[in-house]
């Protein structure tokens, strides 16, 4: 099982010509309010993908639906709190190209206590995963108590923040980060070669699997001598808003079934160019029906 610490957010997206400029005011082509936050997306990718994934989360309680939609997805959401308080949520632009830029509002996603946080620790098999993003509270405790646990732990450090320089990423059996969070974790300038961004990490981090995402330049696996690259699978993207999540999901299912890294890379990149060719967040996460009929047959397959 892997135990997801992750945001529950609710999205509310503007479809819109171009990004707002600073002073501008905009017309939106669309506005619709959907389920989303970086942990959710990835606990729904994961359940998508066919992986045994539970959530931790906290919910306004007003926003019960989001829960339950979790669950019909295949998400355990015993571990899900409906709270007296708002819920996190984004307000989320979206232009022409499939651009996004987001304003995040954490809510209830900031008020976990260290004792729950303890007891849902205390729980966890030794050797099952942990995966973690950077949108919950008391994150430094989390990662002490689970390798005190030698529970493994994936991190996503989404949104970077200068917080994230401050916890033990040592202890990270698996790092996920696109180019500006490796760019800020290795001290390199904007725009390095990803070979140099690579070498910095396995520098810095010498005993985690690292996945470096690029978007449409691909992504790539590195742990020790080891280093595969998986190209950028040619779509025309409408909303990139949750491809990060949904490779991260897919990748970690693949993990879960014991699959070799480059099959990982393969499944999750397949996953997130399906995913960014449709509106929305978890809405546009595909189900691991429509990745294995794009594995066998292309993504044009009908």
């Amino acid at each position: 099982m892997l135990h997801n610490l992750g945001s529950i957010n609710l999205d509310h997206v503007y479809r819109v010509p171009h990004l707002v400029r600073p002073g501008e005011t905009l017309a939106s082509h669309d506005y619709r309010v959907g389920l989303g936050g970086k942990g959710a997306n990835q606990s729904l990718a994961m359940a998508r993908a066919g992986g045994r994934v539970r959530h931790w989360g906290r919910l306004g309680r007003q926003d019960a639906w989001a829960r339950d939609l979790m669950e019909r997805s295949g998400v355990a959401v015993d571990s899900v709190a409906l709270v007296d308080e708002p819920s996190g949520h984004a307000i989320i632009q979206v232009d022409d190209q499939g651009e996004n830029a987001i304003l995040l509002f954490p809510g209830a996603n900031h008020g976990f206590t260290t004792a729950e946080l303890d007891a849902r620790i205390a729980e966890i098999a030794p050797g099952d995963w942990l995966l973690t993003q950077n949108e919950c509270n008391a994150l430094p405790r989390v990662f002490a108590q689970a390798q005190a646990r030698g529970v493994k732990i994936a991190f996503n450090p989404a949104p970077m923040t200068e917080a994230v320089a401050d916890l033990p990423l040592e202890a990270c059996r698996l790092l996920f980060v696109n180019r500006g969070e490796a760019e800020t974790l290795t001290g390199l300038a904007a725009g390095a070669h990803a070979e140099a961004l690579l070498e910095a990490l396995a520098r810095r981090l010498p005993a985690t699997e690292t996945v470096l995402t690029l978007g449409g330049d691909g992504a790539w696996y590195q742990h020790g001598d080891q280093r595969h690259f998986q190209p950028a699978l040619p779509v025309v993207a409408r909303d990139t808003t949750a491809a990060g999540d949904t490779f991260i999901g897919y990748y970690l299912a693949a993990v879960q079934a014991d699959l070799p890294p480059r099959a990982c890379l393969e499944r999750a990149a397949t996953a997130a160019a399906l995913g960014v060719q449709r509106l929305g967040a978890t809405e546009s996460i595909p189900d691991a029906s429509e990745v294995e009929q794009a594995l066998r047959h292309g993504l044009d397959a009908p």
